[in-house]
């Protein structure tokens, strides 16, 4: 198989096993958690409570106005996440591990905008926390957006090898 041909493969594996899941996790939470008090797990590490976010990552921007929220959050990032899907598959120098980062970040991106084209907001249901200090409510495309996000960066570390000639070059 050729390896624009594995990257179609793992990119097509990666939104469906991450978008389903998404959007079952986001039923299965509005279907028993709304309207409902929330639930708490491992001693209280992990909390189930529904909401439905308007605005962004903690509620950014959700006091904005519905057609700039829709803008912003809808046009935008359906934008940016088509610019990520051909990125992802005509990128010339991009390794598995980055694909793979790639297409969580693209996935989770697709499972939220599912909720914004079809519900106006995002679902989002899990807490983490010890004690006070707390997450804000997430979902399952935010963890796989996170999850990508990281392994882009861990990709793209700095080397020491590259600091060390970068410092020298500089004398």
């Amino acid at each position: 198989m050729s390896f624009y041909w594995r990257r179609v493969v793992l990119l097509l594996v990666t939104l469906v096993f991450c978008v389903g899941c998404d959007q079952k996790t986001k039923s299965i939470a509005r279907e028993d958690l709304r309207g409902a008090e929330g639930k708490s797990f491992l001693h209280d590490t992990l909390r189930l409570d529904y909401a439905e976010n308007s605005g962004a990552f903690l509620g950014l921007g959700d006091s904005l106005p519905a057609p700039w929220r829709t803008a912003i959050f809808s046009f935008s990032c359906s934008i940016g996440i088509a610019a990520l899907l051909l990125y992802a598959l005509f990128g010339v120098h991009l390794r598995g591990i980055q694909m793979l980062a790639l297409s969580l970040v693209i996935a989770g991106g697709v499972g939220n905008l599912i909720d914004r084209w079809t519900l106006g907001y995002s679902r989002d249901f899990l807490n983490l926390g010890i004690g006070p200090i707390r997450t804000g409510i997430f979902n399952v495309a935010d963890v796989a957006i996170m999850s990508g996000c990281f392994l882009i960066l861990w990709t793209n570390r700095w080397k020491p090898s590259a600091l060390k000639d970068a410092g020298s070059s500089s004398n």
